[in-house]
């Protein structure tokens, strides 16, 4: 599974589930996600063969985002993510027979929504990542719109 997680909102916006990922099917993901999302500036990772393979480092470069990966046998390097992967497989992986790969998918997708819409969290001021990120939406837009419009001297 390629799970991906915000770490600001801590929402997760993705859980790809297949046999066998590969640096293509990251890069598929991310894709996906930027085309509704934008760019991160920034994606943490760990080493796996996946996210150092040619594929990956393309995409980032090609679309200048910074790719921080943690140091080797360093879970604590990345612990928001590794809590959450703890967290998906304790409640999600261990207590569910997967008959086959689109009934793993329907079931972890199931989580994963219930995840970022129904559970507050204390890093969040008790709310939910949907609900966190939504509010930040709408704070950045509110301040964005207050920023005061340069004089017409100023614009090129």
């Amino acid at each position: 599974m390629l799970t991906v997680v915000d770490l600001y909102t801590r929402e997760c916006l993705a859980i790809d589930v297949g046999q066998s990922l590969k640096g293509e099917d990251v890069v598929r993901a991310l894709t996906g996600i930027a085309a509704h999302r934008g760019l991160p500036q920034t994606i943490k990772t760990d080493n796996g063969s996946e996210f150092i393979s040619k594929a990956m480092d393309k995409w980032a470069y090609e679309r200048g985002v910074e790719l921080d990966f943690s140091r080797p046998g360093r879970p604590t390097d990345n612990a928001t993510v590794e809590r959450f992967n703890g967290r998906l497989r304790q409640e999600c992986l261990n207590e569910h027979w997967f008959l086959s790969l689109d009934d793993a998918r329907a079931k972890i997708e199931a989580w994963r929504r219930d995840y970022n819409e129904n559970r507050p969290h204390s890093a969040l001021e008790w709310s939910t990542p949907a609900e966190f990120a939504r509010r930040s939406r709408l704070q950045a837009a509110a301040a964005k719109s207050e920023e005061p419009e340069s004089s017409t001297s100023e614009r090129y």
